[in-house]
């Protein structure tokens, strides 16, 4: 009897997935209704190619007009109790109809079969290579090459020429944290050839500074980095590599990828990883002036204040609860505030995180919507914009989404609130009494934990 009744349970279940049809849609029927506004077109597949590399078997990158983005990866990381509001904030509601796409199609069966079967409106584009091909509209961030894939990096150090690689050198690989080699956690495994880089070596206290020009040549030389060289970085906390990211542009170094993932894309991957320490080569000659591109940083607050005065609107990545003064975010930040005239542009839970930016994989958020969010703040691509947080860090996240995107007049405020609240003469702004209310980043997916969807395809 039991044995039966087992039968009967699958039985049922399994006719529940044979109920659950999700249709096609066609290329033409697609492209009359890109402007539709009761249709969304979400592209499911990973960050680097919806935001400008080409896809396998397609003659142009990037995606589809107007498509937002859900990758089909977030499925393992959302939590139920948040999937509704999390993706209607997004805009993703049953009255719309959601027109998914993407080149891997057990990708597409998944992500489509999952909504479908929480009673979305759903459609299927399969001839996503076919529309690229063709002379569809398409659309793709400027310097969408530096952001990139594991599959990128794995192909450029294995001495190939992946899509925007000119070098005939293989590109050397830091992950970056605080502290040596040997007393690095996110060292102790790392991908395989690749070296550790001490944020020390571009920073140093009291302010968190840039380091002087001698003194992070000389370690860029140490480490093997000339301005020719190309340079691939990562971190467990991204901020780290985009940090450093930062101020080796500043430094000069001519082509600078950022593993966006980090490590858990390169394992997801199935790539190799190391724990022995890497010792780069030295070099004895950096081919160029430090700084070579001074432009992309503000250091202290007097120039900051100077610019003000010029139209740069100051955009704080600090914490709410810093940014409204109820805190410091530090142990050796004493006093609490934000300089006069700064924009809160988002941050994160706390000082060592920007969880604004990112998306439910941990990868960075789709540009658009940090873009959306800054319109409602009043901050527009034609602004001069100088981002800053406590030292630094979290700033480099919001600067480097706008580098990728081509805004032309964009920096990093480096002193950030350490520098600013050392001198008591400086207007600081004082939130701490007010009545605002925090901005929504519309980003709420709940706990990252990997757990399996509630569709036949999961």
């Amino acid at each position: 009897m039991k044995g039966k009744l087992t039968i009967l349970l699958l039985s049922a279940l399994l006719s529940g997935c044979d109920q659950t049809v999700v249709k096609d849609i066609s290329v033409g029927e697609l492209s009359k209704n890109l402007d539709n506004p009761d249709y969304l077109i979400i592209d499911t597949r990973p960050d680097s190619l919806y935001f400008g590399f080409k896809d396998k078997g397609a003659t142009r990158g990037g995606h589809i007009k107007g498509a937002m983005q859900f990758t089909t990866g977030w499925l393992d990381f959302i939590d139920e109790d948040k999937f509704s509001n999390f993706v209607a904030e997004k805009g993703i509601t049953k009255e719309k109809t959601l027109v998914f796409y993407d080149s891997n199609p057990d990708d597409l069966d998944r992500v489509t079969a999952e909504f479908a079967a929480k009673g979305y409106n759903v459609l299927a584009f399969k001839e996503f290579i076919h529309y690229a091909n063709s002379n569809y509209p398409m659309e793709k961030y400027p310097n969408y090459q530096m952001s990139v894939s594991a599959g990128w990096v794995n192909a450029a150090l294995n001495g190939e020429k992946p899509e925007s690689y000119t070098s005939d050198k293989k590109p050397v690989i830091f992950e970056v944290s605080w502290g040596e080699a040997e007393q690095s956690k996110s060292y102790s495994t790392h991908i395989k050839g690749a070296y550790h880089f001490n944020t020390d070596w571009i920073e140093n206290a009291p302010v968190w500074n840039l380091s002087e020009p001698d003194v992070i040549k000389n370690n860029l030389l140490k480490n093997g980095i000339r301005k020719d060289t190309p340079v691939v970085v990562y971190s467990e906390n991204q901020m780290a590599a985009l940090r450093v990211l930062w101020a080796l542009k500043w430094a000069g170094v001519e082509d600078i990828r950022f593993l966006n993932g980090g490590l858990n894309v390169w394992i997801d991957a199935e790539l190799p990883t190391e724990t022995v320490v890497n010792i780069p080569v030295p070099v004895s000659d950096f081919g160029t002036v430090i700084p070579a591109n001074p432009q992309v940083n503000i250091s202290m607050p007097a120039e900051a204040v100077q610019a003000q005065k010029s139209g740069l609107k100051l955009i704080s990545n600090r914490t709410w609860d810093e940014y409204t003064g109820k805190i410091t975010g530090y142990d050796y930040i004493p006093r609490k505030g934000e300089p006069a005239g700064a924009i809160w542009g988002f941050g994160g839970k706390n000082s060592n995180d920007m969880s604004d930016y990112y998306d439910p994989d941990g990868t960075l958020r789709n540009p658009e919507e940090i873009f959306a969010l800054w319109k409602m703040q009043g901050i527009e691509p034609s602004d001069h914009v100088a981002f800053y947080c406590g030292t630094g860090w979290r700033a480099s996240v919001s600067w480097f989404m706008t580098q990728m995107a081509g805004w032309e007049n964009s920096q990093i405020y480096d002193g950030g609130w350490n520098a600013w609240q050392m001198n008591p003469e400086l207007p600081v702004l004082d939130n701490a009494q007010s009545k605002i209310s925090k901005p929504n980043a519309l980003n709420d997916f709940g706990e990252i934990v990997k757990k399996p969807g509630q569709s036949c395809k999961s």
